[in-house]
């Protein structure tokens, strides 16, 4: 089986692999192991370092297409655009041409391009990942709720399925609720009991980006400190915010409680999520957000806002704290599990028993049926 990738995701090249962000990475591994040559389309930048958060493909036979990166965020890039459309779009359906298997990657400009190349391939069968926001009301960019229109339209998507994120109402047929996992059955051992002897410890684990909000981070954890809280913050990632985050926190005389890692490995962060209290990530917006599933399987409680699948994830709070993005209304709930450790340990354990469910073994059983 020739299987094709069209994504958005950038990717580097180091002698004969290819690197691209580790989590899309490492799911795209578990298809690959069933099948036997792999076409990817995709940007590929050749000045792009291989970061800590990059892995590469696992699979002897890949035949990587190079497409531009575009955006339209200004006159000069969307003028560049028009020029390179009819060159990814025809890229895009040859190498859909001579596939048996189409996967889309969704939401993005890319996999906007893709979802109209498919339409000309209806014999073929395809799957469509959208690893955004599913979610019906939500406010979105036109191209992603293009994205969503087309591929709800069982007419323009034949022989596809197309994997979402939560159990949303009146879907049409083709849309298949889905997961993803990190960690496997085997790796499900004992946790520590934490207790509020002693600091309570939130982490955050995402980009420093506007949309992930990490400054509300910092302010719900300095409020809880000036209402007496023994709490410390631990922020795993990087982004265009950090230079902001570092002079607020070093400005309110936080640098005793909250302290900037930068990227860390996976096994670094799953060893944060094995000894925190909390794991903090007031969002925008979100897909299946997979950290919040990883602090969920090592007993670390996810404080998130009411976005996307996310109510459905923590079983509308009892499996966590869903907040407001605003400080207040964040700490009084927050404040509400303080204030009853049982509470806290009876939350802890749903959402452990319910994040322990969705394992890689039981992923890779999907994605057998899938192919």
């Amino acid at each position: 089986m020739n299987f094709l990738i069209v994504t958005h995701v950038l990717h580097a090249q180091k002698e004969a692999e290819y690197f691209a962000y580790a989590p899309y990475v490492k799911e795209m591994n578990l298809w690959l192991k069933y099948v036997d040559k792999v076409t990817v389309v995709a940007p590929l930048l050749a000045d792009k370092e291989i970061r800590p958060i990059d892995i590469a493909y696992k699979h002897k036979e890949i035949d990587f297409r190079s497409i531009p990166a575009f955006d339209l965020l200004s006159l000069k890039s969307s003028l560049k655009t028009l020029l390179v459309l009819p060159l990814i779009f025809f890229k895009i359906l040859g190498a859909m041409r001579k596939a048996d298997h189409i996967h889309l990657r969704c939401p993005g400009n890319i996999g906007l391009i893709g979802c109209m190349a498919q339409i000309f391939f209806p014999s073929k069968t395809k799957t469509a990942k959208y690893a955004g926001n599913w979610d019906p009301k939500s406010k979105q960019p036109l191209s992603y709720r293009l994205q969503k229109r087309m591929l709800s339209n069982t007419f323009l998507t034949k022989n596809m399925n197309v994997l979402v994120y939560g159990n949303w109402k009146q879907q049409t047929k083709n849309i298949k609720p889905f997961f993803t996992a990190t960690y496997r059955d085997h790796d499900k051992g004992e946790v520590i009991k934490r207790t509020f002897d002693d600091v309570i410890q939130f982490s955050f684990v995402g980009s420093l980006s506007p949309g992930k909000r990490p400054l509300l981070t910092i302010q719900i954890v300095e409020k809880l400190r000036k209402l007496n809280y023994n709490v410390r913050l631990d922020i795993f990632g990087d982004g265009e915010k950090r230079t902001e985050l570092e002079a607020y926190i070093i400005q309110n005389q936080l640098e005793k409680c909250i302290r900037l890692h930068g990227n860390v490995t996976a096994e670094e962060v799953k060893e944060v999520h094995k000894t925190a209290h909390f794991m903090l990530l007031p969002s925008k917006s979100e897909g299946w957000p997979k950290v919040v599933a990883e602090a969920m399987f090592w007993g670390s409680l996810p404080i998130v806002t009411k976005i996307s699948c996310v109510p459905y994830m923590l079983a509308e709070g009892n499996r966590g704290i869903l907040i407001d993005p605003t400080v207040s209304t964040a700490v009084a709930e927050i404040e509400k599990v303080l204030s009853s450790p049982k509470n806290y340990q009876e939350k802890v354990t749903k959402a452990m028993e319910w994040s322990r469910i969705y394992t890689l073994d039981k992923f890779e059983t999907e994605i057998k049926s899938l192919l």
